[in-house]
């Protein structure tokens, strides 16, 4: 029998994203510069009589464990591409905030496709599993991949980036999810009628990365859909002004929110802030974290 395989996947921030038009597939045409930050989940694939998930840890009633999870797509995928049956258990260990922006559920999915491909001995290439991932969604390769990495298209086209040293963070989870199309939805809402320019890198922040200078990077970070995640959830401005007034060099939505993204000048000023949000009473928990780190990885064969 084989052993069940276990694969660690990081969570994202965007510390940069650019929003352009709708595109004739439906999808934003984006351009998304990623950074792989040290909060992560763990996929464990099992032998199994049929497909079935399971997951514990934060927020896991929020976790759908059917066949439409996307862990479980991504197993159904790689065991269609090679004529094998997707009779598998996954189990979800998650440390990433559902729903929260910082693609936890894609996390997972990639987790799935190199946990399985592990398992079955299907013997897909890290080429061959980047290309499955970017048919499962916009944010699936950039966990595999990890470290940091602009991201074009709808965000599945990467080009590694360089990043001198490691960035702090401090990450305040919100109550509750905000669901992505409801944020582009806001987010078109609240440009219509006005031109919206073709979305590119910011040349500042690309320079920061490459120094490693947070101070410098602070100011360049955006992200388009910032608006529209404060139109839905006003009280997520409370979050980000308690940050900023603990000393957080700089504070943004993470992705589609609602958790909000803060960067320090280092770990001490990272465990003030961390502590500073958790006695505002703006948010549910907060973390701290750092980056870049490694995309997903085996940590471990463990015996059945």
């Amino acid at each position: 029998m084989r052993k069940p395989v276990t694969v660690r996947v990081p969570a994202k921030v965007n510390v940069q994203l650019a929003v352009g038009g709708v595109r004739p597939d439906g999808f934003h045409e984006l351009v998304s510069v990623f950074l792989a930050v040290g909060l992560y989940d763990e996929v464990t694939a099992t032998p199994a009589d049929t497909l079935r998930i399971t997951a514990t840890g934060l927020d896991t009633d929020r976790v759908p464990l059917g066949r439409t999870n996307l862990a479980a797509r991504a197993a159904q995928l790689l065991a269609a591409r090679h004529g094998i049956a997707p009779d598998v258990h996954l189990h979800l260990a998650k440390g990433i905030p559902v729903a929260g922006g910082m693609a936890g559920g894609s996390a997972d999915a990639a987790g799935a496709l190199m946990a399985c491909n592990g398992l079955w001995g299907t013997g897909a290439s890290r080429d061959g599993l980047l290309s499955l991932a970017a048919e499962l969604g916009s944010d699936v390769p950039f966990p595999l991949a990890g470290g940091a990495a602009l991201g074009r298209g709808r965000g599945e086209l990467l080009t590694p980036l360089e990043v001198s040293g490691t960035l702090c963070w401090v990450f305040a989870l919100a109550d509750g999810g905000l669901p992505t199309p409801a944020v582009y939805a806001e987010f078109d809402r609240l440009r219509e009628g006005q031109a919206v320019p073709a979305p590119r890198a910011s040349p500042l922040l690309l320079g920061a990365l490459r120094t490693g200078d947070a101070a410098a990077l602070a100011p360049a970070l955006s992200n388009d859909l910032q608006a529209a995640a404060l139109s839905l959830r006003p009280c997520l401005a409370a979050t980000l002004a308690a940050g900023t007034a603990a000393g957080a060099l700089a504070a943004l939505v993470c992705g589609s929110g609602p958790t909000t993204a803060f960067l320090t000048r280092d770990a001490a000023s990272a465990t003030a802030v961390c502590a500073a949000l958790l006695a505002s009473g703006t948010c549910c928990t907060a973390r701290a974290a750092s980056g870049p780190v490694p995309g997903a990885h085996i940590v471990a064969h463990r015996p059945a």
